[in-house]
């Protein structure tokens, strides 16, 4: 599933999120296991996290299922100098070079929503890095999914955007439909609507960990949010690392 209304106006609407404690936690990891030279983002989105690591002097390759977001991902590498690889591919069908490290983050695998997705998405990434290589991702915690989005409805009221954000959650499949409905105001005053829906769902994490294994990763950790603490129940963002053996 993918941004296409949304894109224009992401990164207005994530101003606030801390992209660089990510980046932070990414190379926490690469210090204490093998600093990478190639890094393939998946679901990229605008490059948020993509262009700060290619101006570290990485060299990336973004994916992302959405054009829209891509063309904004482009437009800002260009803008910071910065050259980086963007490509319009899902994160289950790769077709990449391979690379040293591959992250997906800001729940991206949250949004494929059936178990044989997942279980591809591992195998591409298994297979798009090189022996030795990194796989670190983060996606929503079922709690989170069931208890913070649950049926529940926000609201944004800013000047320029507002929005309706309806939340409704399957607690068998520990799924959320998203349906997110913008007003954003044109250059003449008005205000045009636009509707946008998406999917997320939870996987239990000893699950996912089980799906990295039968992939072929080993040494494979479970943290959550941001810490090294293991997840607990409470836990809203577990983040997993795993390797490819050499």
């Amino acid at each position: 599933m993918s941004y296409t209304h949304l894109a224009a106006i992401y990164d207005q609407l994530m101003a606030e999120t801390p992209y660089d404690t990510w980046i932070a936690w990414a190379e926490k990891h690469w210090q204490q296991h093998g600093k990478p030279q190639s890094i393939i983002d998946l679901g990229c989105g605008t490059g948020n996290i993509a262009i700060p690591l290619a101006q570290k002097g990485y060299q990336v390759t973004g994916v992302d299922l959405s054009s829209e977001m891509l063309t904004a991902a482009e437009a800002k590498a260009r803008a910071a100098g910065v050259r980086i690889h963007w490509t319009e591919q899902d994160m289950c069908d790769l077709e990449l070079p391979v690379a040293d490290a591959i992250i997906s983050f800001l729940d991206c695998i949250s949004y494929v929503t059936e178990e044989e997705d997942v279980k591809a998405a591992f195998a591409n990434a298994f297979a798009h890095l090189r022996p030795g290589g990194t796989f670190l991702f983060d996606v929503h915690s079922p709690y989170k999914i069931l208890e913070f989005f649950g049926n529940h409805t926000f609201t944004l009221l800013e000047d320029g955007i507002n929005y309706v954000w309806q939340c409704f959650c399957d607690p068998l499949r520990i799924e959320v439909e998203h349906q997110l409905t913008f007003f954003i105001q044109q250059p003449n005053g008005l205000y045009e609507r636009l509707e946008e829906d998406h999917l997320q769902r939870a996987y239990q994490p000893m699950l996912m960990q089980k799906w990295l294994k039968d992939a072929g990763f080993v040494d494979i950790t479970i943290t959550a949010d941001f810490t090294d603490e293991p997840p607990q129940h409470t836990s809203e963002r577990l983040f997993f690392t795993a390797r490819r053996p050499e």
